[in-house]
């Protein structure tokens, strides 16, 4: 299931930076918001190295950006996600504590 998660969180990484790169795009929250929830969804959802998700998500647009401008401070770009799949994780990993030791 790890790989199907992993090709999903690819796709919505493409997906983010093909809508970004979009010439009348120009809204950065809604870009910044669905790379957090996309990342805190697959957090959830994936049960170890979240790190790999995260790039997967996040990748895709500073590297567009890298390619298209030079522009290399795109790469804190990629932070977002890696926040939204460590604190999906962490809370996945806390409700698991919690049903485990009632």
């Amino acid at each position: 299931m790890q790989k199907v998660y992993f090709i999903v969180s690819l796709a919505a990484g493409l997906l983010i930076a093909y809508v970004d790169s979009l010439p009348h795009w120009d809204d950065t929250g809604i870009t910044v918001f669905a790379l957090l929830l996309t990342g805190g969804i697959l957090g959830l959802l994936v049960k170890q190295r979240p790190w790999l998700f995260g790039l997967a998500i996040g990748l895709p647009l500073p590297l567009h950006a890298i390619l298209v401008s030079g522009d290399f401070k795109m790469l804190i770009v990629a932070l977002f996600p890696l926040a939204g799949v460590y604190a999906g994780w962490a809370l996945r990993r806390a409700l698991q504590r919690t049903v485990h030791s009632a």
